[in-house]
């Protein structure tokens, strides 16, 4: 048993995707960031597949380098071997989507941070620690880069470790063409050709598309390119093979291709085949290193491949474990893989990053109840909110698990600073007390103005409805709640919904759940519910069951507070601790209601207010521990 599982090593970058579909590079206006570079795809890939994986390569001392890192640790990938380089920027690719043949990209490589790997990044204890160590092409281009390669290659066979290659050939990264072309995967080169076959004895496992064989054999016949790789090693080969699928070859190179172990494919639309031959070796890898047999392997590696070509972005398109298992198992139920509403929200909802088990949030989100405080201005409630952020950042004292809630319109400076804390941030999206439900009007009538809101921010709605509303004002509040959950996804930003109908009309043990359910019934998935104290453990056992029914990964439930005393508040805690969907509570006007009416009216200052909301947010936080240790000890957990 060793800790690691695989190790990748080489390109590291930020990709760059044109966000508008269907012209060229010059015509795009605007672009998505994500994670990129052939082997630090395969890292993220595989370890949403549950491997446990690393990476090796360089970024440099900046933002995107800073990017990069934040983005593996929170997929979940080992950064020990990720190196900071503190001369050369992080490398950038630009890419778009023209037509289901034509991906244009740049490479800005020009002397990048991984292009510097050498020697000494490279540590025996850190290699001995892995089950395999998988290299790419590219970086078999440089000397420097070369030998770090080869020194990775040597201490994974020392150490009993699998050795895997990727061809991944681009040719312009070789020198063989210019800035311009970094489309073309084939250069004929027997400068390429040699180098590449003075390594292949080094490796178990070598995996390529016909091209890249065609470049590692010496020849545009794939047949005898194969029979000259395998010359060289007695490796797997692995040769894809487009909408053909792909064939493992474990010995001598039959007559024919179709001769070759194959997986069942997959008849799916190819929207866009940049970054699926990552998802399709993190699907390989998997089932290489479970043990699984060739067709079983290449069966995981064709599925993760489908992903890619069906969707936006590489890393991004990557399945989960669960959601390749789901796939398999269900089969394709229409070709666009990406207006799979079922696959499409699995996907979602097992790639989020971070892990929220305790919710202990500070609801300063409110807008018309500061704004009616004698003493009450726009810039004045400004600096309360910046004072309430210093409250709850003394009371998280850098600890996981607390949050708030603050709106822009009044809480712009607060809600900016809170970026970087660690805090859990949401952001209300509602004309306060709209009832039809309104946008604020920064987000405009189509919630588009969500597009400028960081990644970080969770998107919060305030919804006043009942089951038993008319139908007008229903098909109003869920127009409008359907406009706004869509864009949050099209701009991958969580959704936090919070209903009030005790407000509207008279409730029992069920209305919350039928609203619930009715919600998701309508396709709308909060990763968060926000409910108001439910009256009984039936009506609490209700919704939970609602949630849990129609979504499994739903992150949780938060409890509001309603200006509830301090009394009321651990009433309501009892009996909310006791389901294990609630994960903890979102209140404002409890902890900061005094503290407020006395600063605005120059009664106290911004010490005293700051104490004062500080001692109130840590007293209800005592009240929530307070209630489940109570429960704990009940149930025996």
């Amino acid at each position: 048993m060793k800790p690691l599982d695989v190790i990748t090593i080489g390109r590291s970058s930020v990709d760059l995707y044109g966000a508008q579909v269907g012209g060229r590079l010059e015509d795009m206006g605007s672009f998505q960031k994500y994670v990129g570079g052939s082997p630090t795809n395969m890292a993220t890939g595989t370890a949403r597949l549950g491997l446990k994986s690393a990476l090796i390569t360089r970024v440099g001392d900046e933002h995107m380098g800073r990017f990069l890192r934040e983005e593996l640790v929170k997929e979940g990938v080992d950064v020990r071997g990720v190196k900071t380089d503190p001369e050369r920027l992080t490398a950038l690719v630009l890419l778009g989507i023209r037509d289901e043949n034509s991906f244009p990209l740049i490479f800005y490589r020009e002397n990048c941070a991984d292009m510097a790997l050498c020697e000494e990044d490279i540590e025996e204890g850190f290699i001995a620690e892995a089950r395999a160590v998988v290299a790419t092409g590219t970086h078999l281009s440089h000397p420097r880069t070369e030998a770090a390669v080869l020194k990775a290659l040597d201490l994974a066979r020392k150490h009993g470790a699998r050795t895997a290659l990727d061809i991944d050939y681009r040719p312009n990264l070789w020198g063989l063409s210019g800035h311009g072309d970094g489309e073309n995967r084939f250069i004929e080169s027997a400068a390429v050709t040699e180098r590449l076959q003075s390594h292949l004895g080094l490796f178990d496992l070598i995996v390529g598309t016909e091209e890249e064989f065609h470049i590692a054999g010496g020849s545009t016949d794939t047949l005898e390119a194969l029979r000259a790789v395998r010359e060289k090693t007695s490796a797997t080969l692995i040769c894809k093979r487009g909408a053909a699928g792909a064939a493992a070859f474990t010995g001598e190179i039959p007559r024919s291709l179709d001769e070759g172990q194959t997986g069942p494919g997959f008849p799916i639309e190819v929207f866009n085949v940049l970054g699926a031959g990552d998802g399709f070796m993190s699907g390989l890898l998997k089932g290489w290193l479970d043990d699984e047999t060739w067709p079983r392997a290449l069966e995981y590696a064709n599925a993760c491949g489908a992903f890619a070509v069906s969707r936006h972005g590489c890393t991004p398109a990557y399945p989960s474990l669960e959601e390749l298992q789901f796939f398999l198992k269900r089969g394709v139920k229409t070709p666009a893989l990406r207006h799979d509403r079922e696959l499409d929200q699995l996907h979602w909802s097992t790639n989020r990053h971070g892990e929220w088990p305790q919710m202990r949030v500070f609801a300063f989100d409110h807008r018309i109840q500061m704004e009616e405080l004698d003493g009450a201005t726009p810039r004045r409630i400004g600096r309360f909110k910046d004072l309430c952020l210093k409250a709850t950042l003394a009371v998280a004292d850098g600890r996981p698990g607390y949050g708030l809630l603050c709106d822009d319109r009044l809480g712009r400076s607060a809600l900016q600073a809170a970026t970087g804390t660690g805090l859990w941030v949401a952001r209300p999206a509602e004309l306060p007390g709209s009832r039809p439900l309104e946008f604020e009007a920064e987000l405009g009538p189509d919630a588009g103005g969500l597009s400028e809101w960081p990644l970080h921010q969770v998107v919060k709605v305030l919804c006043f409805c009942h089951p038993e509303d008319e139908a007008a004002m229903r098909t109003a509040q869920e127009e409008t709640l359907k406009r706004l959950f869509t864009s949050a996804r099209r701009n991958r930003l969580e959704f936090l919904l919070e209903i009030i109908p005790s407000k509207v009309g008279p409730v029992d043990d069920d209305t919350v759940a039928r609203l619930i359910r009715h919600t998701y019934e309508i396709g709308i998935h909060p990763d968060w519910w926000k409910l108001e104290p439910l009256t009984s453990a039936r009506a609490w056992e209700n919704a939970c069951r609602a949630i849990e029914e129609n979504d499994p990964h739903c992150r949780g439930v938060v409890v509001l507070g309603l200006d509830a005393s301090e009394t009321q508040l651990a009433a309501s805690f009892a009996e909310a601790t006791r389901h294990k969907l609630v994960k903890g509570f979102a209140v404002g006007r409890t902890i900061f209601g005094d503290a407020a009416r006395d600063w605005f009216a120059d009664r106290i200052d911004d010490e005293t207010a700051i104490a004062r909301m500080t001692e109130n947010f840590t007293r209800l936080c005592g009240l929530w521990d307070q209630a489940l240790a109570r429960n704990d000890r009940e149930t025996g957990a």
